[in-house]
């Protein structure tokens, strides 16, 4: 049935909808959270200085950072629509504060697994995009496209700007003491999440911005399993060729953004002389980009056609990728300022037009098959970061991964065309 808003007990018209708040917020723990999972990058230089440990091994710590980062979000989702998002985040921090803190004390290369993989790529995870998806499904049925660009490009950007101050840190002062930094900027966050993140309109007394009272249904709450519910939406979605389109498109995202440029770009600039704080101020300046891009993507989406902007997209970054072997050198020039802005304005303006053909193609499922092809997306990212240590290693130079991202691109801006469909209307709630 269609309800009403919430009458409010001061009478008093509200000037701004508390969707903006909670969305505001939102992009905060996005921010951290990708700043958080991305610090390793920034730390690989004196982690080598000290322990001799090989870029093979420190990638694998990144790799399991990297699957986890994607593997727990379409598990998180369902936890947000069984225990709430307050709780989900709030606990995701923790765990990212205990993994930060906790490597201070590392002795030994397998510890990097547990504190960089497990402990923050969980933590990290819970609060991927997922998250992002979450909020603009449940607290906006209006300009849905512009705040999925909004969210991501707080992610996105978080991993980016959070990188410099951390190298910095780490080179001038140590890298214990970024990670103590790191595991405190975690904690704080904790408070105002508690504070303003609400799970649905309902709780504040409102409507989704943009929704017609007239028409408008309260979605019905889910009360299955929150492992059943990620896994039976799985199970629907690997059943039509769209998911697998959309699941191997954005694997290659990751394997060409968090992956390659994320993880190793600091390292092979670092090969061609250039100093990590300096390459470190790049990567942030990709991610002052990425807000422009990635906003301007979300409101594309809104707009026009979700497959041909993917196209556009990978295609345009096939060609960063394709150039980049040449760009490198060890001081700045114009042709690298180039590549940072082309870099950035194509970061993860694909995430609001995937996003969109998840919502459209499998309906009530779509925030959970997201979540999914967000796990893809990592996995690619984490076969990336990994790879592309192993052919440093092996043949001392990133130039052919770098030609392989560019490849993979175009396989990824086919397929983002070929993505088709509508197989889904409501999803099940769940078993009492």
């Amino acid at each position: 049935m269609s309800v009403r808003p919430a009458q409010r007990s001061d009478r008093r018209p509200v000037r701004i909808h508390p969707a903006w708040w909670v969305a505001a917020v939102a992009f905060l723990a996005l921010f951290g959270a990708a700043g958080f999972r991305a610090a390793p990058g920034a730390l690989m230089v004196p982690l080598h200085d000290e322990f001799g440990w090989s870029t093979s091994v420190m990638s694998l710590a990144v790799s399991i950072n990297l699957v986890l980062f994607g593997l727990v979000a379409p598990f998180a989702a369902a936890l947000m629509d069984r225990f709430g998002m307050r709780r989900v985040i709030s606990s995701a921090l923790f765990l990212v504060a205990l993994g930060a803190g906790g490597s201070i004390a590392m002795t030994a290369s397998w510890q990097l697994l547990v504190f960089w993989g497990l402990l923050i790529g969980t933590g990290t995870g819970s609060m991927a995009l997922v998250l992002a998806a979450t909020i603009a499904d449940r607290w906006f049925v209006e300009r849905r496209g512009l705040v999925m660009g909004i969210l991501t490009a707080g992610s996105a950007t978080g991993q980016l700007v959070i990188l410099p101050p951390v190298a910095a840190l780490a080179e001038n002062v140590g890298w214990r003491q970024a990670s103590l930094v790191i595991a405190a900027a975690a904690l704080v966050v904790v408070p105002l999440v508690w504070a303003v993140i609400r799970d649905r309109p309902d709780e504040r007394g409102v409507l989704p911005y943009g929704a017609d009272p007239g028409t408008y249904v309260v979605p019905a709450r889910a009360t299955g399993g929150a492992v059943a519910r990620a896994l039976e939406g799985l199970a629907f979605a690997v059943r039509h060729r769209a998911f697998w389109a959309l699941a191997i498109a954005f694997a290659i995202c990751g394997a060409t953004t968090n992956g390659l440029v994320g993880i190793h770009f600091i390292p092979s600039a670092h090969d061609h002389g250039m100093p990590t704080t300096t390459a470190a101020s790049l990567m942030a300046a990709v991610g002052i980009f990425d807000i422009v891009g990635t906003i301007a993507s979300g409101w594309l989406t809104d707009k026009f056609d979700p497959r041909k902007l993917l196209a556009f997209y990978y295609t345009f970054r096939g060609v960063g990728l394709l150039l980049l072997p040449w760009l490198l050198q060890e001081s700045v020039h114009p042709s690298m300022i180039l590549f940072v802005v082309v870099y950035g304005l194509d970061w993860v303006a694909t995430v609001p037009p995937t996003a969109m053909l998840c919502r459209r193609i499998f309906g009530d499922r779509g925030t959970i098959v997201f979540g999914w092809v967000f796990a893809s997306h990592q996995i690619g990212a984490a076969a990336a970061a990994f790879g592309a240590g192993v052919i440093r290693d092996n043949l001392g130079t990133y130039t052919y991964a770098w030609w392989a991202g560019a490849t993979l691109c175009v396989v990824a801006a086919s397929l983002s065309i070929l993505t088709r469909g509508r197989v889904a209307t409501t999803a099940p709630v769940g078993r009492n």
